[in-house]
């Protein structure tokens, strides 16, 4: 029995580095940019979006299609540099196991 108390120790100590590394994710922002700085996107490192910036000189009614088309592009820059910081608080979690593709935990 004593082996799945300290399986059970383990496991609440691996939750409580879980909530600990959720919230410094929610705190954690990433920055992603489109047409060469034109427009950027600011995530959270749980992808939740804090900001945008779109330069002025896109601002024309003729330009339309491409400044959603450069938030978009923005947006999947941010959202990737996002999922590089969750993984490597996963692998630091996890004592350097990286998570298989497409595993999401949150």
């Amino acid at each position: 029995m004593p082996d799945f108390m300290g399986l059970m120790k383990q496991a609440a100590q691996l939750q409580t580095k879980m909530q600990e590394m959720q919230n410094e994710l929610e705190q954690i922002e990433v920055e992603g940019v489109a047409g060469g700085g034109l427009v950027s996107v600011k995530l959270s490192a749980k992808g939740e979006m804090k900001g945008m910036s779109i330069d002025a000189s896109l601002l024309k009614a003729d330009e339309k299609e491409i400044v959603e088309d450069l938030v978009v592009a923005a947006h999947a820059d941010a959202r990737r540099k996002a999922d590089e910081v969750m993984q490597e608080k996963m692998k630091s979690l996890s004592g350097g196991l990286a998570l298989p593709p497409g595993l999401k935990l949150f």
